[in-house]
């Protein structure tokens, strides 16, 4: 099942977000075989940055009923342990989004139409809003590092890359005012290939001191509509260094095939929390296939953590320690919407010992 359908049904508040009123770079079209067309981070990096707790943050719908604002985001920066010490929590933050909230889709089965061009863009530039996303995540590191000194590495940044959905044929144009049509493979990878570029050139533009940009995340959590382009989108990736990540659902069409696919990374969902008849054997079977197609992980929970569900966390926890996966795999952490702020400020006793449980866990690996 997609775990974010849930969420969708879930969060019913309207919230427009507004991007910064210079939201239209000029496009540098890279040339991946000429250095000089690179940007400085790209051109001198050596190798695939990875991310050990990459937290995910859903943002860019009009159906988010809360803000990446600082205050929001601080708990995911750092974690006050009982004792009054802070420490750095996560390395890595994906910003993604399945739909926008108007009907438009990121990715096929959240809503019929599909995103086009413009819904794109803006999903770009919201998360490089100054104050919001990317410019809180920023700020609020800054402050942090004036208390607590700078971490190891700056915090890695990972955007999510729609779907180019098949068969549409009003997506929009790249070149000669010629509209992509996306049952041609090479439209479709056309169109990546721009959205990639257009984050980069936004990324050049906002000069972060405490964020690099670090990889793309596929959107589509099966391969059942995009094996044909899948390759060429991570070919242009790499080339710049940048990993392309997929969490690709419970034994979902191609999860043990992601190298084929050729994602950098892919981190399986167990798909445990959601429903209270899946039993615990479903996270030692999740463990199981994890270790045998060499994938990492991911922990999930949502809002229910706070009413009575905290003990299904746990058990993905206790899942991971025995079986060895938090030792040794990379780990993805869905959270809904933003359940861990909600729990970081819970006033509930048994909610506080779930935060100190979950963070000692993350800042611990």
């Amino acid at each position: 099942m997609k775990r974010c359908v849930f969420l969708s049904i879930l969060l019913s508040v309207v919230i427009i977000s507004c991007a910064d009123k210079n939201d239209n770079p000029k496009i540098v079209p890279p040339t991946p075989d000429k250095k000089e067309n690179m940007f400085d981070w790209e051109r001198t990096r050596a190798k695939l940055l990875e991310c050990e707790n990459m937290v995910l943050l859903y943002s860019g719908g009009t159906h988010r009923e809360y803000q990446w604002n600082e205050d929001h985001i601080n708990p995911y920066i750092t974690y006050i342990d009982e004792s009054g010490k802070e420490e750095w929590l996560f390395d890595s933050f994906l910003f993604l989004e399945i739909h926008n909230g108007l009907g438009k889709t990121f990715a096929t089965g959240y809503t019929k139409i599909p995103a086009d061009q413009k819904d794109w863009k803006d999903l770009v530039n919201h998360y490089f809003q100054s104050r919001y996303c990317l410019g809180a995540l920023e700020r609020t590191i800054d402050k942090a590092i004036n208390r607590i000194g700078n971490p190891d590495h700056k915090r890695k940044i990972i955007i999510g890359l729609p779907e180019p959905i098949i068969n549409q044929k009003d997506w929009g144009t790249i070149k000669d005012g010629v509209p992509l049509d996306f049952s041609k493979s090479s439209d479709r990878i056309a169109a990546c290939k721009w959205y990639i570029d257009y984050v980069r050139n936004k990324f050049n533009e906002m000069h972060y001191d405490n964020l690099e940009l670090a990889g793309f995340y596929w959107i589509a959590e099966e391969a059942t509509n995009t094996r044909t382009i899948l390759a060429d989108i991570a070919d242009y990736l790499n080339v710049f260094k940048y990993s392309f990540n997929w969490i690709p659902y419970f034994k979902s069409d191609g999860y043990s095939d992601w190298k084929k696919l050729s994602f950098n990374y892919a981190y399986l969902q167990p798909n445990y929390f959601f429903n209270e008849d899946v039993p615990f054997s479903r996270l030692e079977e999740a463990c199981t296939l994890a270790k045998k197609y060499d994938m990492d992980m991911e922990i999930e929970f949502d809002e229910r953590i706070l009413s009575g569900w905290g003990y299904r966390l746990e058990d993905y926890l206790k899942a991971f320690d025995n079986n060895g996966i938090s030792q040794t795999k990379r780990l993805a952490y869905y959270q809904g919407g933003d359940a861990l702020y909600k729990l970081s400020i819970s006033k509930e006793n048994k909610d506080k010992q779930l935060y100190h449980q979950f963070c000692k866990f993350v800042s611990k690996r």
